[in-house]
C-alpha cells in the first residue's frame, strides 16, 4: 500500500541492512547460529543484544518481535541487532549446540553475544530479553559493557528474589514492559517484584499479551527500544519513502526473501 509519505511497514517488511550470518562460541566449547544486522551505511549508534523466549515452547531467534527489530532498526534507528539461537535451539538458521538448561547455561551463551559485542567494537549494548529470555538476562546480565536491559513480558520464573534484587546496585538500566493481559505476571504484580530495584521502570501496555501479536504492539516495543538507545530517532517512522529507498535501499517483504 503506498501513500502520500511512501509505503507502509508492515508485519513482513524487511527494510535495508547488511546481514551477516555469525557463529557465537561459548566457553563451554558450544558452536551458537546467530544473525548480526547493522546499517547499510555508517556506523550503528547503538547495538541490541536479543535473547529469545522459551524454546521448549517454540522460542528461538526468530520469534516474531526479535526477528522484526532486525528487519527495522538498522535502517529506521541506526541500531545493530544480535540476534542468536541459545543452546539446543533451533530456527531456519541452524540449531545451535548443547541442550536446553533453565536459564544457567544459556547464561554463558549471554556472555558469548556480550563478548562477540565486545571484540566487535559495536556501541553502548543493550539487552532484550523476551519472556524466557528475560530471566536469562536477569540472572546474567550485570556485567561489561552492558548499557541496561529490555524485558519484555518478564515471568520471573528461574530469577531468584535475591538475583533480582542484586540488580538494585546496578548502574544498568533496568526497564520492563509488561502486558495488561499477561498470562505469566501482570503489570500490579510487577511492580511488586520489581519494588526491590528502586531505579527498575515498569510499563504497563494495555491490551497487550505475553506474546505481542499484532504490529501495533510491534510499534510499541520497537519505539521503546529506541527510546533507550537512539531516542533522536523515536518514534519510528511508520512508512518507507522513496527518498529512503533511494538513500538505503528497497523495502523487501519477507515472503519473496
Amino acid at each position: 500500500m503506498s501513500t502520500a509519505t511512501g509505503d507502509e511497514i508492515r508485519a513482513g517488511s524487511v527494510l535495508p541492512a547488511r546481514r551477516e550470518p555469525v557463529t557465537l562460541t561459548t566457553d563451554d566449547g558450544l558452536a551458537l547460529v546467530g544473525e548480526l544486522a547493522t546499517p547499510v551505511h555508517g556506523n550503528p549508534v547503538g547495538t541490541l543484544v536479543c535473547v529469545h523466549p522459551l524454546p521448549t515452547h517454540g522460542g528461538m531467534m526468530d520469534s516474531h518481535v526479535l526477528r522484526k527489530a532486525a528487519w527495522r532498526l538498522p535502517a529506521l534507528a541506526g541500531v545493530a541487532v544480535l540476534r542468536f539461537n541459545t543452546r539446543g535451539t533451533t530456527s531456519a538458521a541452524g540449531t545451535s549446540g548443547g541442550t536446553f538448561d533453565e536459564a544457567r547455561g544459556e547464561g554463558r551463551d549471554l556472555a558469548a553475544a556480550i563478548d562477540f559485542v565486545r571484540e566487535r567494537g559495536l556501541p553502548d549494548p543493550w539487552l532484550l530479553g523476551w519472556s524466557f529470555g528475560t530471566d536469562v538476562v536477569l540472572k546474567h546480565g550485570d556485567r561489561d559493557p552492558v548499557v541496561g536491559a529490555l524485558l519484555l513480558s518478564p515471568p520471573v520464573r528461574f530469577t531468584s528474589s535475591a538475583e533480582l534484587a542484586s540488580w538494585s546496585g546496578s548502574s544498568r538500566a533496568l526497564v520492563a514492559l509488561v502486558p495488561e493481559l499477561d498470562d505469566y505476571l501482570r503489570p500490579d504484580e510487577a511492580r511488586t517484584r520489581f519494588a526491590e530495584v528502586p531505579h527498575a521502570e515498569v510499563i504497563a501496555v494495555e491490551g497487550a499479551k505475553h506474546l505481542w501479536v499484532g504490529e501495533t504492539y510491534v510499534r510499541i516495543v520497537l519505539d521503546e527500544i529506541t527510546r533507550r538507545i537512539n531516542p533522536e530517532a523515536a518514534p519510528l517512522p511508520t512508512t518507507w519513502s522513496a527518498h529512503d529507498a533511494s538513500v538505503q535501499g528497497a523495502m523487501e517483504k519477507w515472503s519473496e526473501l
